[in-house]
């Protein structure tokens, strides 16, 4: 019996920027890594492909990829030797089943690790990185991940903004291209171990998405707002299509029993999480 698993991300800069027709148009650029979060398949007694996850679908952090990633996995007998092309099943699986999606999601889940993806036309150049130990030290103790619990359709509101993009809204496109450029300033300030362009790449996703929909930050605003004026909250960014589920608020150090109180009384869900270098992994039995 074979069971694949299958990492989440957390999408620190990029994410829209690699859906068509913005990657035929003007080409997109994405920056990820992958936690200890899964989702695991395996084939069941009847023949379906049973999962379980560690984190509630629609929560932002890229589960319906990863399951994808996982079902073919087992589907495929546990071939795993062309990563990349089965992320790219992966995808297609998820574009036939009607959800509008990018592929950062599935490369992410079949890869693993700190990447940086290029995505030009259907193309996708994957750059692996590795960020220096302190950096990787200072994400980890100070991003916080949070879900609303609000659970959200992705597809929905991809369509939504995609079909105001179609349409040639200026204020999209803007802040399309601003979500872009902040991928490459964040793989900057994670290379180079400049903190400060993190958090500049961290606002200016913020700047960006609000140009898309500001009710995409709308379930987040109320609580995370105060957070930002008393400097508790140094930047954050909704996680995923936003609009409900995970967020990830990079904290200040002197701010953590604030940003816990606040969340707890907002019932939102602290995600414990630690960094997964490995991609889809199989486990016999």
């Amino acid at each position: 019996m074979i069971e694949a698993r299958a990492p989440l991300r957390v999408d620190l800069a990029g994410g829209w920027t690699d859906l068509s027709p913005f990657t035929i148009h003007h080409g997109g650029e994405v920056v990820n890594f992958t936690i200890d979060k899964y989702v695991r398949a395996r084939l069941g007694s009847s023949g379906e492909v049973e999962f379980s996850f560690d984190v509630p679908a629609g929560s932002g952090l890229g589960t319906s990829g990863a399951l994808n990633v996982a079902r073919i996995a087992v589907l495929n007998d546990g071939d795993i030797d062309d990563l990349q092309g089965l992320a790219e099943q992966a995808y297609q699986a998820e574009i036939a089943s009607g959800n509008r999606c990018g592929r950062q999601d599935q490369w992410a889940a079949a890869l693993g690790g700190f990447n940086r993806f290029m995505f030009v036309g259907d193309s996708v150049e994957s750059m692996p990185f590795e960020a220096p130990k302190t950096a990787r030290n200072w994400l980890r103790k100070h991003l916080l991940i949070v879900n609303s619990g609000i659970v959200h359709d992705s597809g929905e509101i991809q369509n939504a903004i995609w079909a105001r993009y179609d349409a040639g809204e200026e204020a999209v496109t803007e802040g399309l291209l601003i979500i872009r450029a902040a991928a490459r300033k964040m793989v900057d300030g994670l290379q180079r171990d400049y903190r400060h362009l993190v958090v500049e790449a961290l606002d200016d996703i913020c700047r960006g998405v609000d140009l898309l929909d500001p009710a995409i930050h709308d379930p987040f605003r109320s609580i995370i707002a105060p957070l930002l004026e008393t400097r508790s909250v140094m930047a954050w960014k909704a996680l995923g299509a936003g609009a409900g589920g995970c967020a990830a608020l990079l904290c200040n150090p002197l701010g953590f029993t604030t940003v816990r109180e606040a969340v707890d009384a907002a019932g939102w869900e602290i995600i414990e999480w630690d960094f997964e270098d490995t991609g889809l992994t199989l486990i016999e039995s």
